[in-house]
């Protein structure tokens, strides 16, 4: 468990606090590039715990700031998006991209100071169809994180996106739990359910894996590992990445070329985006007869999009309705009674409430990851404040290259670190050859 103070300190992103500073210091994804269209009205845009505007110009270039003009603080959202920049309907101060003020059409040239005004915008890239945003201090900002599937082009992944009423850390902490796969989503499946030519059958017949857990380069790592064939280890390897990546286990390591990034819209709202390689083999999700797990074909259904500062990416199913659950499939069909696996998992995250109390908990061994990946938030959270220290892939991305989840069968006498670098350096990328020979830190 945590004390509050230290629950404070792990949840609270917004300017000035510790772990949102922390967030800071990297690029963040403000939204989808499709979002947003040249000439098109602003989008209100929540962030960090910050109400901003995101707007595309006449030349197709994004702009993301402050939604107060400078002058009397109408918000920004209300603006005209013509000629290269946002115009403010009150009194007609346009700005562009960067926050410049352009014109001041309501004083007279004589008295014209739009020089000395700039609204507070953020830089802004894209990349592979996302809208990015740096909201630190530093005057160059640092790279944008070598993800392998954040780096992929658009059209070679698939992306799924959605809100979650709950706190940025409670939805990423939902990936690196690896003992609810069993209950939540295949409770009530049997090894005899699954194909025998699936490594995953293993992890249907036995759902109390033993675990190994460390402190890595990029964030945490672990392995839930339990008997498979005679001499052999099936493995489940999944990663916690600076500031919110996870890379979960569900697929096969060669190929699972995927990650969640976690985004804090402010500390009870969370937007999360789920990247997968579309060259990668399909995970868990039929019977050995080809249909469907029961419960886990998806089932994605948004609410309309609306301008309010939480008014996309919505899903129907949601606390109001307890996520449309069905206690009649409940009995007789899957374990949870709510279809697919992303609702269940919203279900499971956002019933805890908007920010979990995590002084109740009682945290057990299946929870290593939790636990380590919890310490280190908050150590780089402190070393940032107290001593200018950041983790280091802010200044070499090319770290996140050592990291993929997935599963995979080992020898027994292998050690955990060993199996995973051998396997590491045969895996798939769709990037080509890549330098694979990051390690782990120490483990535990």
């Amino acid at each position: 468990m945590l004390t509050a103070a230290a629950n404070e300190m792990l949840t609270r992103t917004g300017p000035g606090t510790p772990m949102g500073n922390l967030m800071r210091e990297y690029w963040i994804p403000a939204c989808l590039s499709s979002e947003l269209k040249a000439d098109g009205e602003p989008m209100r845009l929540m962030l960090l715990g910050e109400q901003l505007i995101a707007f595309r110009d006449t030349d197709g270039r994004v702009g993301i700031m402050e939604h107060r003009c400078p002058h009397r603080c109408a918000s920004l959202f209300f603006g005209r998006n013509e000629e290269n920049g946002l115009r403010c309907v009150y009194h007609g101060w346009k700005f562009d991209v960067e926050g410049n003020c352009v014109d001041q059409p309501n004083v007279p040239p004589a008295q014209d100071f739009k020089q000395r005004i700039k609204a507070k915008a953020y830089k802004v890239v894209e990349r592979s169809g996302f809208v990015w945003t740096y909201m630190g201090n530093r005057k160059e900002a640092p790279a944008l994180p070598n993800i392998e599937v954040v780096m992929l082009p658009e059209e070679e992944r698939i992306t799924r996106v959605h809100m979650r009423e709950c706190n940025w850390f409670q939805s990423l902490e939902g990936d690196i739990d690896t003992s609810h796969f069993g209950f939540l989503h295949v409770g009530g499946l049997t090894m005899d359910d699954v194909s025998p030519d699936t490594i995953h059958k293993w992890g249907v017949g036995d759902r109390a894996p033993d675990y190994k857990s460390t402190e890595t380069e990029w964030g945490t790592m672990y392995a839930a590992y339990r008997p498979a064939e005679a001499g052999q280890y099936y493995y489940r390897f999944a990663h916690f990445m600076f500031p919110f990546v996870t890379l979960t286990p569900n697929g096969f390591f060669e190929d699972q070329v995927a990650c969640t990034l976690n985004v804090p819209m402010d500390d009870t709202h969370t937007m999360t985006y789920n990247l997968t390689w579309k060259g990668k083999t399909r995970p868990l999700e039929t019977l050995k007869n080809g249909d469907w797990i029961p419960g886990l074909k998806p089932d994605v259904e948004y609410l309309p999009n609306t301008n309010d500062w939480f008014g996309r990416w919505r899903l129907v199913a949601r606390r109001e309705n307890d996520y449309l659950i069905d206690r009649d499939m409940q009995k007789n069909v899957n374990y949870t009674g709510i279809q697919g696996i992303g609702r269940q998992d919203q279900a499971m995250i956002e019933c805890m409430g908007e920010i979990v109390d995590r002084s109740l908990e009682h945290l057990a061994p299946s929870d290593r990851m939790i636990a380590i990946t919890r310490k280190r938030c908050i150590q780089a959270a402190q070393e940032l404040m107290n001593e200018k220290k950041v983790p280091a892939t802010v200044d070499n991305p090319d770290i996140y290259l050592g990291a993929r989840g997935g599963a995979f069968v080992a020898p027994v006498e292998q050690d955990w670190l060993d199996a995973y670098a051998e396997k590491l350096q045969t895996a798939k990328s769709p990037l080509g050859l890549l330098n694979r020979n990051r390690l782990p830190l120490a483990a535990e």
